[in-house]
């Protein structure tokens, strides 16, 4: 009699995750920012063993152009073994991608031939707003009881209320809205959960037409981009409270729980303050029988020569960091933490989560110091660290360079470039692989986005034992 047995991949306890086999594969979205080509998931070499260690590997060209891919992941994760809606059959086999610009949501097959994922379904943008009344597909998380897609706009771009649609797990059809009384809720980025908690968090950015041609000046200046956090009943699906962070906190994105499911706090980042070009990291938490945030970490701006400066940020005579992406180590111990704009990546020791511990920073691009990397001190370079992934066991972190395309355009407006990069983390601090450094060419033209590792990471995967 044969027996099922779940993927792998699926670990029960964040502990389980630790301790898993070590990825050998990277999938990287990379997009054509002038819409002439196709944009494409790129597949790196990451087994330090192979003789294509720190090479692409392999290349996946979607059919259209313009999508502008950005936020993807798995089909399925270890959310599939909680007990009250489990799915132990499933496999982690499809990434789920969306293209933020176009709206399609494409069904990748990486089972067969890893190397050469093959694309098995496309949802047209038409689905997606006539079944659930949403576009600009942004991230992607896999639950327990289905795929959770938010969505920055309404049906067919409009602005708004963006939220989340949900896809089914097998068919990946389009099921219809999730939210069935979103409350005050209207701008939407980010969401995730306290699974085990029936808790889900969202955060916000903007509608389409705030962010689709890169940062509108009066709309910052007049603090109309996002600057809360919702949460959620997940069973009941019902808005519960809104805590505003305070509206000079503009574009409250990354959502980052505690990965042990016993625990009830998580971590945001925002991008930038208008009072002092700041940006910050907050903590939520429940505080009696409510929700609470509180700013723990806070990161100034640094003074530069105007002349030096894009024009976007030329009147403030200073760069700010731009936190535009956080990503906490599986173990719950490590935050780190994404300075797009001055080309900094720090950690964090968050042991303790209200009181962070400064325990490590690297330098690499920026708007200013174009820092290169330690190996090419002549090869200054663009962009900055931007989206983060860190692996299962947390020695290794992969950073990518290119955050949106109308943004790089408006903060790199020399060229942002296209880089990948790779740290080794001890509790010391953080080392760059000198063996890892995909660029320019290797990125055939395209600007690399987010990277999902093989087996999942530190961002891809909800646990529902402690």
């Amino acid at each position: 009699m044969a027996l099922w047995k779940p993927d792998p991949t699926f670990y029960a306890s964040p502990r389980d995750a630790v301790n898993a086999p070590p990825e050998k594969l990277a999938y990287v979205a990379a997009f054509d920012r002038s819409a002439a080509r196709p944009d494409a998931i790129a597949v790196l070499d990451v087994d330090p063993a192979s003789g294509s260690y720190g090479s692409v590997v392999g290349w996946t060209d979607l059919p259209h152009t313009g999508d502008e891919l950005h936020h993807f992941g798995w089909n399925a994760c270890s959310s599939a073994l909680c007990p009250y809606a489990p799915h132990p059959h499933v496999e982690r086999r499809y990434l789920i991608v969306p293209g933020l610009r176009s709206s399609r949501i494409y069904v990748i097959d990486t089972k067969e031939q890893p190397t050469s994922p093959q694309i098995v379904k496309v949802l047209e943008a038409g689905e997606l707003a006539e079944r659930a009344g949403y576009s600009r597909p942004h991230t992607v998380h896999c639950g327990p009881e289905g795929l959770y897609v938010t969505a920055l706009g309404g049906a067919n771009g409009e602005d708004g209320p963006g939220g989340i649609a949900l896809l089914d797990h097998t068919s990946f059809e389009v099921l219809g809205r999730w939210e069935v009384d979103r409350g005050p809720q209207r701008l939407a980025y980010d969401a995730w959960w306290h699974i085990a908690h029936d808790v889900l968090v969202t955060s916000e950015w903007g509608t389409p037409s705030m962010v689709e041609d890169g940062v509108d000046a009066e709309l910052l200046l007049n603090r109309r981009y996002g600057h809360s956090l919702h949460f959620w009943d997940l069973r009941k699906r019902r808005h519960i409270q809104s805590v505003d962070l305070g509206d000079e906190h503009q574009m409250v994105l990354e959502l980052r729980p505690a990965h042990d499911p016993t625990k009830q706090y998580g971590f945001v980042g925002v991008v930038v303050s208008v009072e002092d070009l700041s940006a910050s990291v907050w903590v939520w938490h429940r505080d009696g029988g409510r929700w609470a945030a509180k700013k723990v970490i806070t990161i100034p701006a640094e003074p530069a020569d105007a002349a030096a400066l894009p024009p976007v940020i030329r009147p403030f005579g200073a760069v700010p960091p731009l936190v535009t992406d956080i990503d906490l180590s599986v173990d719950d111990r490590w935050l780190y933490v994404s300075c797009w704009g001055t080309g900094e990546l720090r950690r964090y020791d968050v042991s303790d989560p209200f009181h962070p511990v400064e325990a490590g920073s690297v330098r690499i691009g920026g708007i200013v110091n174009r820092t290169p990397r330690p190996a090419r001190p002549d090869l200054p370079l663009s962009g900055g660290p931007q989206m983060v992934e860190v692996s299962r066991d947390g020695r290794r972190v992969y950073v990518t360079n290119s955050l949106y395309g109308s943004w790089d355009d408006q903060f790199y407006p020399d060229g942002v470039g296209a880089w990948m990069a790779k740290l080794d983390a001890t509790p010391d601090g953080l080392t760059f692989d000198e063996r890892f450094f995909p660029h320019d060419d290797d990125w055939r033209g395209l600007r690399p986005h987010q990277t999902r590792l093989q087996g999942g990471d530190a961002s891809s995967d909800s646990y529902c034992y402690p």
